[in-house]
């Protein structure tokens, strides 16, 4: 019986990674009308994430430029140099949790510093070609911490919502929440109102039309309201973008954001400064490792979104490359940490993207908005802000799915999801997502080892039909003879009930072993020898065959025989007899 060999396409070489979906765009041609969509598009996404580059960026406690400068350069680098046509980088809402607890201990300077850090780490992913391996992580660890992120996000926003005072900003979600619940007392009706003003434009305007942005009308209808009341309501007053941030320029204090675009910086010098010293990087190691962890599994998802909506397919390890040249670049322009943003590559693909360069349209949207608008800008209500970020975190949460998944997944798989999603509220996401895999290896090996058997064939078997002495046995294992499975399988050959003088092991059924499925059938051998039983193993696949030539498992005449299909095994069999008589 021939053997059928597994092969698998050569992924392209290193040099091919950077830029290869500009590559396949130009390659496939691209037209003057494919220019016009992208500009549509391009356009569009941009003034979505004008307000949400600002409104992440003061939620992880930056001021509002530096989330700007994120997306501008984000969305110029990644996108010419990633492996995804629709994929729009930059600041984005999961990143919140991780960065601001990074802000509060290591100050500005530790921020970008981390985030030049992870840059690299997601530079070695991609060349390493890690960018697959991010399949690999379960549905419910994934689901668990994108919602326990979600929950801290909209929970946070109750500060700007609400105009509370804290007097002081923890770094931890419990402790803060607590903060603002000693501050309650220091609630503003006129944030309050502006907040619910903008909070409803923005949950109800969708439902009417989608062919208009609904950020696009609820923020300058929260910004024109708060400044007519205030001019016409005694007392009425809110915190804006221009009295919450100021930036000293040359001397003069500019409040709001400067009119000016991202400037090349030496990060470590930002702020108070950072000493580039071993201890420091040491110190910042555990945060990089998160936001590249959590900027790579993000941005592939975002890339499969998108792949599934407009039927394209990306490359991950080119988009783990771009993603890590994008967070190396970003610090020394005063950017933070980015990835890709699931919700405005969705956007931009509705409204027509064809090609990378629509995200390179909506980052210079971003900069002439910086350059021409930052004046009007600095009137935006830090409520109408964080009521963007309610929604954005509504969204993120998928609430209903993720009840849905409660209900009718298996009882192991919501005890990931649940575990995940507590983890990420009550620590954070690496804690989280490092007991999720934990745990979810231990699941996965206790399912193995109920689907790996190893069963006595009898005359009924419906696949199997040979006719065999009665002096011969036939064992068919199935499944694959991993750890954990591989042991309690193999132990159905210790209790044979009669000794034959030739056992069949047929292992057309197992697709893979390792050094414990190894072990274990070496040591069921070693068991067949003692008792004087001749051993034929046959229908040996691929990978189990290799480990078994690496490990020197070789035929002994009249102890071991190793042939490949069954009817080879019971001529063998009876042979074996014959010569005994």
């Amino acid at each position: 019986m021939p053997r059928t060999r597994y092969t698998h396409p050569q992924p392209p070489p290193l040099s091919q990674l950077p830029g290869a979906a500009i590559r396949a765009v130009l390659a496939e041609g691209y037209s003057t009308a494919d220019l016009r969509r992208d500009a549509l598009a391009g356009l569009v996404v941009g003034i979505v994430a004008l307000p949400l580059s600002m409104a992440l960026a003061i939620a992880v406690g930056v001021p509002p430029q530096h989330g700007l400068y994120t997306a501008i350069v984000a969305g110029i680098v990644v996108p010419l140099l990633g492996g995804s046509r629709f994929q729009v980088s930059g600041p984005t809402a999961a990143f919140i949790v991780i960065l601001s607890p990074i802000l509060v201990r290591h100050g500005l300077a530790g921020l970008l510093v981390a985030g030049g850090m992870a840059g690299v780490l997601l530079l070695a992913m991609g060349l390493f070609r890690l960018g697959r391996l991010i399949q690999f992580i379960p549905h419910p660890i994934t689901t668990g911490f994108t919602t326990g992120i979600a929950t801290v996000i909209g929970v946070l926003q109750l500060k700007d919502l609400l105009g509370l005072r804290p007097a002081r900003v923890p770094d931890h979600f419990l402790e803060r929440v607590w903060s603002y619940v000693q501050a309650r007392h220091t609630a503003h009706l006129s944030e309050m109102s502006i907040g619910a003003l903008t909070l409803t434009v923005l949950a109800l305007l969708p439902r009417v039309t989608k062919r208009v942005p609904a950020p696009l009308i609820a923020l300058p209808l929260g910004a024109v309201t708060a400044w007519l009341a205030h001019r016409f309501l005694a007392g009425f007053d809110v915190a804006t973008i221009g009295s919450s941030f100021t930036t000293v320029i040359d001397g003069q204090v500019l409040h709001g954001i400067p009119r000016l675009p991202p400037q090349p910086i030496l990060p470590w010098h930002v702020g108070d400064g950072l000493p580039l010293r071993l201890s420091t990087f040491r110190a910042l190691l555990p945060a990089a490792v998160a936001i590249a962890l959590l900027g790579a599994i993000e941005s592939l998802l975002s890339a499969v979104v998108a792949d599934a909506m407009a039927g394209t397919k990306h490359d991950p390890d080119s988009e783990l490359l771009a993603l890590g040249v994008g967070n190396l670049l970003c610090p020394f322009f005063g950017g933070i940490a980015c990835t890709g943003a699931i919700a405005r590559t969705a956007t931009g693909v509705r409204y027509g993207s064809r090609s990378p360069f629509a995200t390179v349209i909506h980052a210079l949207v971003v900069l002439a908005a910086v350059l021409l608008l930052a004046p009007l800008i600095s009137y935006l209500p830090m409520a109408s802000l964080a009521a963007l970020l309610v929604i954005v975190a509504w969204n993120m949460s998928e609430a209903k799915h993720f009840l849905h998944t409660v209900r009718v997944a298996p009882k192991s798989d919501v005890a990931v999801l649940l575990t995940c999603y507590a983890l990420t509220v009550i620590f954070d996401m690496v804690v989280a997502v490092t007991a999720g895999m934990i745990l979810a290896a231990f699941l996965f090996m206790r399912r193995m080892a109920e689907v790996s058997s190893v069963q006595l064939v009898g005359e009924d078997h419906p696949h199997i039909n040979l006719e065999l002495p009665r002096e011969v046995l036939l064992y068919e294992v199935n499944g694959p003879l991993f750890f954990g499975a591989a042991e309690r399988a193999m132990d159905a050959l210790k209790g044979i009930g009669r000794r034959p003088r030739v056992l069949i092991l047929y292992l057309g059924a197992v697709p893979a072993m390792d050094v414990t499925g190894l072990v274990a059938l070496e040591s069921a051998l070693a068991r067949l020898k003692q008792q004087g039983v001749f051993c034929i193993i046959a229908g040996l696949r691929p990978q189990p065959e290799s480990v078994l030539r690496k490990a020197n498992v070789e035929e002994q005449p009249g102890r071991l025989r190793i042939v490949a299909t069954l009817d080879e095994a019971a001529a063998n069999a009876r042979a074996h007899l014959a010569s005994r008589k």
